[in-house]
């Protein structure tokens, strides 16, 4: 295909959408759409040129001017945001900032850490976090059932436990069970030891996770329980899902998690949403306002996508698909 070669809009519009909101890499549309790597390139080109994708730059702030507006608009304790690294690495570069946090919050011996599941909890985790000597680190939740490496809870927690010179404190339980099955599991000793600690937490790593649409064919979405009400969530903090607004939206199945409770959640002195995705704007707004989150570590595209929502007054727009885009 050349640049002059007949091409659908419609497939345009697909490549756009592909490459701009669902953040896939070139050679990933190109394998899913059974074209070659230069002619992705070529329709992302065409795609800017024919108006389908519109970019411009916007005005420069330093990150301490967009840390207190976000801070303020939020209402969150603390804001940290580093430069937009690659797609690449946009997760791994929250680790810096991220242990950053965790050492300003002075923790000490006895302390617990409290640490969800995710795509940027494993990269931080990965990176690595400071010496915290003598915290306890504790899953807030079950094992999860699926084989992906950033929903190995347990994994995380050693790795974390490793990092801090801490010591892991694992739920040797699913994360989902039948009624009877979490009620005889939470009174064993070992698990109940673990789970008593939720109420105990000093500070706590989760991610948050982004507006499905009702779409739950990808990889992202496949821990979303199959409940039309969650279709027009704006996200969640350990598959506790809620609204633009941050008011909590139920869903069928969910008494079955072995997980953190809400009130637990919001009772964390300093809990850290870890984000690095302009997708998950609204889902930050959300989560803020509903306080599964009082503190944040993102980069500078997302902080500037959620003020963006923000001031245009128009977030929940965000929650919806779009034909196009600006970046």
């Amino acid at each position: 295909m050349t640049n002059s070669a007949p091409f659908s809009r419609a497939l345009l519009h697909t490549v756009a959408s592909l490459h701009y909101e669902q953040d896939l890499s070139q050679r990933e549309i190109a394998k899913q759409l059974k074209l070659s790597t230069a002619t992705v390139s070529r329709l992302i080109q065409r795609a800017r040129d024919e108006g389908v994708v519109r970019i411009e730059i916007s005005e420069f702030l330093e990150s301490g001017a967009l840390e207190e507006e976000l801070e303020s608009a939020l209402k969150l304790k603390r804001v940290i945001i580093v430069p937009s690294a690659p797609e690449s690495g946009a997760m791994a570069a929250l680790a810096e900032p991220t242990g950053r946090m965790l050492r300003d919050a002075k923790m000490k011996p006895r302390s617990v850490l409290g640490l969800g599941w995710g795509r940027t909890i494993w990269e931080v985790v990965q990176v690595g976090l400071p010496n915290c000597h003598g915290i306890t680190a504790v899953a807030l939740s079950g094992g999860i059932p699926e084989a992906a490496k950033h929903f190995q809870i347990g994994e995380i927690i050693r790795l974390a436990a490793v990092q801090t010179g801490g010591t892991p404190r694992f739920i040797h339980a699913p994360f989902l069970l039948s009624e009877a099955a979490r009620s005889a599991l939470i009174k064993d000793p070992v698990i109940k030891k673990s789970v008593e600690l939720w109420s105990r937490i000093d500070v706590a790593l989760v991610g948050i996770g982004r507006p499905h649409g009702g779409d739950r064919t990808s990889g992202a979405a496949s821990m979303t329980p199959n409940d039309p009400r969650l279709d027009q969530a704006a996200g969640d903090v350990l598959q506790h899902y809620f609204d633009i607004n941050g008011q909590i939206v139920p869903w069928k199945g969910q008494e079955k998690m072995l997980a953190i409770s809400l009130e637990q959640l919001r009772r964390i002195p300093l809990l850290i949403g870890l984000v690095a995705s302009p997708l998950k704007a609204v889902s930050i707004i959300g989560a803020a306002r509903g306080g599964l989150i009082n503190a944040l570590v993102t980069d500078t595209r997302t902080a500037a996508r959620v003020l963006d929502c923000l001031s245009e007054g128009n977030a929940t727009s965000d929650n919806k698909q779009r034909k196009s885009r600006r970046y």
